[in-house]
């Protein structure tokens, strides 16, 4: 498995592991599949009930009666931190995807999530500023464009998708001449530069347990 894992390394790509035992309605058999359909519709699950900012792990697969492979948490500690995300049988919870990273050496975009809100973010404001194109690249514009990425960014940090107690500690937004030359407003060119602070999941929940004993109360 980690030699399959050592062939890609890109943060677009997420590996999931192993392949997946269904019900064929056709055959009236059971049959094993890969995980990649199933993991696509707990994605898609996962951002309707939660958001795109939620990693989508500790996910139920639906219809899935075994695995291919079970899995334990010696050899999960070993294969996560690799970027593999295992699939695994818990008792009384279940089949669930037991993994949210995706298959780069960046550490920058190592979750799926992180990875999954910047291309919702990039896209939602490239299609949010449409309007922007062949307007007077002036200060009004500019504090237009602001305004607008900025409303949107509130919007989505209220949401919990960005780490800060404040806006200005989740995110910011700069359109001025900062961020743009004197060529680049001559040669039509609006630059701006945005910059959040997605929140990570919590892969790993430590608890420290002390005995309390009469001398410390």
């Amino acid at each position: 498995m980690q030699t399959h894992r050592n062939i890609f390394d890109s943060h677009y790509a997420a590996l999931y592991h192993p392949w997946l035992q269904v019900f064929d309605p056709l055959d009236k058999r059971n049959i094993f599949i890969p995980p990649s359909g199933s993991v696509l519709g707990i994605y898609s699950r996962s951002d309707n009930t939660r958001g795109v900012h939620k990693a989508p792990a500790n996910e139920v697969v639906r219809a899935c009666v075994g695995l291919d492979c079970q899995y334990n948490k010696g050899e999960q500690d070993i294969l996560n931190p690799k970027g593999v995300n295992l699939i695994r049988t818990f008792t009384g919870q279940g089949i669930r995807v037991w993994g949210a990273r995706t298959c780069t050496s960046n550490s920058i975009w190592k979750y799926v999530n992180v990875r999954r809100l910047f291309i919702f973010l990039e896209q939602s404001i490239k299609n949010g500023s449409n309007w922007v194109v062949f307007e007077p690249n002036d200060d009004k514009l500019w504090a237009r464009v602001q305004r607008t990425i900025y409303s949107f960014l509130l919007g989505v940090w209220r949401s919990g998708a960005l780490m800060g107690g404040t806006p200005d500690e989740a995110f910011f937004v700069r359109v001025d001449r900062s961020t743009m030359t004197q060529d680049d407003i001559d040669n039509g060119r609006l630059i701006c530069v945005i910059g959040v602070s997605p929140v990570k999941p919590a892969e790993f929940v430590i608890f420290r347990i002390t005995q309390k004993t009469a001398d410390s109360e």
